[in-house]
């Protein structure tokens, strides 16, 4: 995408472009989310090689730990799914993980996600896509907000199962807006990965 920023997961051997004023992290970087109070930090679900929008959008310390998490505006990565059945489960899980680990937490109940779709990216890459969203979250914190995700599984040569997910703040003045959501998703494409 002219002028955009590429982010690269050499270890998946994935790429994609975001917008410039996205914060491109390092290859190694994982961002993932877990049960809230789970001592052992779980990951629920997680990506690495992630690009993050205003990563310090709202700050605050909802759980009450002394510690000031960040909530970012949206992030995007990639990963593996060694244990999804299909892309379309792969897709819906990492969609529905995502939106209730980072915004809906406890109330399971408040994640709607929508039918895996076929999706094929302007590389030619076809998998399956699915939305997830969450609505009136109602936590106590500063930085309690509804979200949404859009995740993309597929197979590559090898047969290995991958994802991409974008997931981000929904219903606030600076949201993503989904034709933006759409055109990154539209720009991942296999690379040659690490050796």
């Amino acid at each position: 995408m002219p002028g955009w920023k590429t982010v690269t997961n050499p270890k998946r051997g994935i790429a994609f472009d975001v917008p410039v004023d996205w914060a491109v992290k390092s290859s190694g970087w994982v961002t993932y989310v877990a049960e809230n109070g789970d001592p052992e930090e779980t990951p629920l679900v997680g990506f690495a090689a992630p690009a993050i929008l205003k990563e310090k959008w709202c700050r605050s310390d909802d759980d009450g730990n002394g510690t000031q998490d960040d909530t970012p505006l949206a992030s995007v990565g990639s990963r593996a799914e060694p244990d999804a059945r299909d892309t379309a489960e792969a897709a819906r899980e990492n969609a529905r993980l995502w939106v209730y680990g980072s915004y809906a937490q406890p109330a399971k109940e408040k994640v709607a996600t929508g039918a895996a779709k076929p999706f094929t990216t302007k590389s030619g890459i076809t998998g399956s896509v699915a939305t997830a969203t969450s609505t009136g979250v109602d936590g106590t914190g500063r930085c309690a907000y509804d979200g949404k995700a859009t995740a993309f599984a597929f197979e590559n040569p090898a047969g290995e199962t991958l994802s991409w997910t974008f997931v981000g703040v929904r219903g606030v003045d600076d949201e993503v807006p989904e034709p933006t959501v759409l055109k990154i998703l539209g720009t991942v494409r296999l690379v040659d990965g690490a050796p």
